[in-house]
Order: structure tokens, then sequence, then C-alpha cells
């Protein structure tokens, strides 16, 4: 059995409905990225542990928040001891706007993914007007109105969520074999 996680910072709950959609998909513990950009030893000992690693964030101004910044500055001793090398890793994002540079954002992780060693798992699936609506592939997008409530989110950007995260925990599962 593979153990994936699903770390991620949300501001104002959008990315943290998104999160909770991965990490049923994946079957996967769920880790929140305090709002002053902690995580817990015991939290580290479960990214530690993990096959799989899946990582969220809104788009602010282009990027990863300052929270999840913190966190990926803080993982260089995992960086610096290989701990992560060869785990399967994702990402996925939320923005006010339909761009709103989030594929700045998903680069931002899959580069800390890189840095790490990390195998990045793609959204691998097409585009339409539901599933996929933004038309990514690096990773998971979506798109929540600045006044739209995290609970009015759309409806094919939380099942892409839960599609995503499925995806992931099985290419986990295929290479631990």
């Amino acid at each position: 059995m593979t153990l994936t996680v699903v770390i991620y910072h949300s501001g104002y709950g959008h990315t943290q409905r998104l999160a909770q959609h991965v990490a049923d998909g994946a079957d996967a513990q769920l880790i929140a990225i305090s709002g002053d950009g902690a995580v817990s030893e015991a939290e580290w000992g479960a990214l530690d542990a993990a096959d799989a690693i899946i990582m969220g964030s809104p788009t602010y101004m282009g990027s990863v928040s300052w929270q999840f910044k913190k966190f990926a500055d803080a993982s260089s001793k995992r960086w610096y001891s290989g701990a992560w090398k060869d785990k399967v890793a994702g990402g996925f994002t939320c923005s006010g706007y339909p761009s709103g540079d989030k594929l700045a954002t998903l680069q931002t992780m899959l580069t800390l993914a890189m840095q790490h060693g990390m195998l990045w798992v793609g959204l691998g699936m097409m585009g339409n007007d539901t599933v996929n609506r933004l038309g990514s592939s690096i990773g998971l997008m979506a798109h929540a109105s600045n006044t739209t409530p995290a609970e009015a989110m759309h409806a094919g950007d939380l099942e892409t969520a839960l599609a995503y995260g499925a995806r992931v925990a099985q290419v986990a599962a295929k290479l631990r074999g």
C-alpha cells in the first residue's frame, strides 16, 4: 500500500476545498500549512514517509503564497539528505481570475519537486467544458472568482481534483510495484 500526502496552504478556503478533493481522490493524508507557514515535526515525518506528495497553493501575485514558499524553503534539509528523491509529486492551484498566472505557480512547485529529484505527475487528461475546463496539463488548475465563496466552486474543478488525486496515487502505486 502506498502513502500519499497532500500538503497545501489556503488563504480564503478555495485551495483548502480543492485540497480536500485531491486528498479524497488519492485516499491521502491532508496537511495544512499554517497561516505563519509552519509545518509540525509530525507532519514533516508524514511527508518523509510518503510515497507521493501533492502540493497545493493559491496563486497570489503570479506565484505560490509566502506561506507555501516558507514550507518550500524549509524543505531544503530534505533536499540536502536526498530524503524525497524518487518520490512521486504533483501540484495544484486556484486563483481568482481565469488565467491568474496559475502556470507560474505550478512551475514553482514543479521546480521544487525537480530540485528534490522527485517524479512529477501531470494531469493526464484532455480538457473540456467540465473536467479540466482550464485545459491544464502540468497539474491541476482551478478558478474561483474573488467574490465566490469556497462552497460555490465550479463542480468541474472539484471533479478534476478528485481525478488528479487518484492519478497521482495510481502512479505511486505502479512505481512502488
